[in-house]
């Protein structure tokens, strides 16, 4: 089992959340939006410059900045 931050997975590659680096608000807002351990995550679409990128989990579809998934550690 290897482990990585969220901002390396390739697109199309699911992961599983192992845990977030962060603390305070940004950790609840990310735990709200269903980003706790064992959750599945695949990254989807890179917006033309990159940043941010769009995962899918949980059934939804969120854009994540590359900053917030360097928080996001997850096993491949």
């Amino acid at each position: 089992m290897a482990y990585r931050t969220l901002n390396s997975l390739p697109l199309g590659q699911s992961a599983e959340v192992v845990g977030i680096l962060s603390d305070g608000r940004e950790r609840n807002r990310l735990r709200d939006l269903g980003l706790i351990s064992g959750t599945e995550i695949k990254p989807l679409f890179k917006s033309m410059f990159g940043d941010p990128v769009a995962y899918g989990f949980r059934g939804i579809v969120v854009a994540l900045r590359n900053e917030d998934a360097g928080k996001i550690i997850v096993s491949t």
